[in-house]
């Protein structure tokens, strides 16, 4: 039996290259737990790493009951990882955030707080602590893809969000999918909410985010996105036999 199953709620971690925040991560996971509003687990999810991330995770699921892990067999990126993730849980809601700690896993409360009512609560960073260059470029990518996906998010690049896990697995996947979720979301006509939450500066480690995959891929992925919503199928089943 899968082991997420006996939890409301699962938070998805992928993971690449982050050895130097997997322990604190940990500690504010840990904490976080003692408090939530579901009862949670954590599943890491280890993007291939090349440090020691997978031997720390390994080190961390061997002495928290309610941590789990994934250990991906190559690098795949971002949404790959999301993906696995979302395979494998089996709880009735499923989170994600990212490893470097520039959001609070106590956030989650606040979403978790209107998830019976939307199918998917995202999170919509405030003072964030990046650098100048590095908003001006999200604050860019941003506002194209409001206008070619009319999906009215403010802030598709913040990692926290909450989604009910049948409605997650009917997102059709892709590279590049994650900058797309809510718009995703919608397409299945589900609603979603945007809740304000805090950012923090990353305390270690380096970004995996650069001009090209923040700026320039996300501007091809909108014109996929368009393609796929002309196409998207959505039906309604009346009635069944087989339960």
């Amino acid at each position: 039996m899968n082991k997420t199953s006996n939890y409301y709620f699962t938070i998805v971690i992928p993971v690449y290259n982050e050895e130097d925040n997997i322990f604190p991560l940990t500690h504010s996971l840990d904490a976080y737990l003692k408090q939530a509003l579901q009862k949670t687990c954590v599943l890491f999810v280890n993007d291939g790493s090349s440090d020691q991330s997978m031997q720390h995770i390994l080190e961390i699921c061997n002495s928290h009951k309610n941590f789990f892990y994934l250990d991906l067999a190559k690098n795949s990126g971002l949404s790959a990882a999301l993906k696995a993730g979302i395979d494998y849980t089996e709880s009735m809601y499923v989170g994600y955030m990212d490893a470097d700690l520039q959001t609070s896993p106590d956030d989650f409360n606040l979403l978790l707080s209107d998830i019976v009512d939307y199918k998917m609560v995202t999170g919509v960073r405030v003072k964030r602590k990046d650098s100048v260059f590095k908003k001006l470029q999200s604050k860019i990518a941003n506002g194209f893809r409001r206008i070619m996906t009319n999906d009215g998010i403010q802030d598709t690049g913040c990692p926290l969000k909450v989604l009910h896990t049948d409605c997650a697995r009917r997102i059709p996947f892709f590279k590049g999918m994650h900058r797309f979720l809510p718009a995703l979301v919608q397409l299945q006509n589900g609603k979603v909410k945007q809740v304000t939450v805090r950012h923090f500066p990353r305390r270690a480690g380096k970004s995996k985010y650069h001009l090209w995959n923040r700026l320039v891929s996300p501007f091809v992925d909108c014109f996929a996105y368009r393609w796929m919503k002309k196409r998207y199928i959505n039906y309604t089943v009346k009635d069944s036999n087989l339960i």
